[in-house]
């Protein structure tokens, strides 16, 4: 379902590639890491789509701000991954 709003949208596709990565790793015996990266990862939508209604500019701020932490985090996670060479892809 798209919506009319493409940060929103693309967070939202992100997630689902994230969750695909995560179906992946749990295959590959990979645990740890999988469950951050997911949390972190969907935790960017999540929280630009609260953004989306929020009852003020400094709601909105705040949101955003956590949905770039989250993302920040997300990046470390998959650097993470691919630098410790854990899995196989």
């Amino acid at each position: 379902m798209k919506s009319k709003n493409i940060i929103v949208d693309k967070t939202f596709k992100f997630s689902l590639d994230i969750i695909s990565l995560f179906k992946k790793l749990q295959e590959e015996r990979e645990f740890i890491i999988s469950r951050q990266l997911l949390k972190s990862a969907i935790g960017i939508g999540a929280n630009v789509e609260e953004a989306t209604a929020a009852q003020s500019k400094r709601d909105f701020i705040s949101k955003m701000s956590i949905a770039s932490k989250e993302a920040r985090e997300t990046k470390y996670w998959l650097r993470l991954l691919k630098d410790s060479e854990i899995t196989k892809n």
